[in-house]
This record gives structure tokens, sequence and C-alpha cells, in this order.
């Protein structure tokens, strides 16, 4: 179960939020997954359509997830506004 513990800190953040989702969730759990097959970097790059196709969710959804993800404080988010650029992330609550 160690590979879970990354999103042991989003969780216990989150339980009192009211402004976080399914959609949150299941981008934050997405955002943890690229993290751990790109070799645990944190802050990470990463294209959207990669994030959104392992997530399932729509570039709309994916967009407004990750803003407010970042508005919200359990991310910093920096996106790169080129096509062959990657935009920056860092996840804020994995568990030391």
């Amino acid at each position: 179960m160690e590979q879970f513990r990354p999103l042991s800190g989003f969780f216990e953040a989150i339980k009192s939020d009211g402004r976080i989702c399914i959609s949150h969730i299941g981008l934050y759990a997405t955002l943890v997954q690229y993290w751990q097959e790109h070799h645990f970097v944190n802050p990470f790059q990463a294209f959207s359509y990669e994030v959104t196709g392992m997530a399932k969710i729509s570039a709309n959804t994916y967009h407004k997830c990750i803003r407010d993800l970042h508005d919200f404080g359990y991310i910093n988010y920096e996106p790169s506004f080129k096509r062959n650029q990657r935009s920056k992330v860092q996840l804020l609550y994995l568990a030391e």
C-alpha cells in the first residue's frame, strides 16, 4: 500500500473543502499517477492531452479543475501556453 501514500495528505486536506468535486479528485489522482510514472520528479512537466486521456476528462474540465486545484492551494501550476512545451505541475500534498 506504500504506493497510495501520496494521496493521503490530499484526502486529509479536502475532507472539509466543499469546493472539491469528483473531477478534482480524479485529476489529482491522475497527476499522482503521472508523477509516479515519470520517476517521482516534483515539479514535473506534462501536456494536458497526456493527463486528460488518463483522467478520462475533457480538455475543458481539465483546464477548469487544474486551475481550481492551483487556486485552492493543492498544486502549483504553471501553464506553458505553447503547443510544443509541457506545463509545469507541482504536487503540494505528497506524504513524506
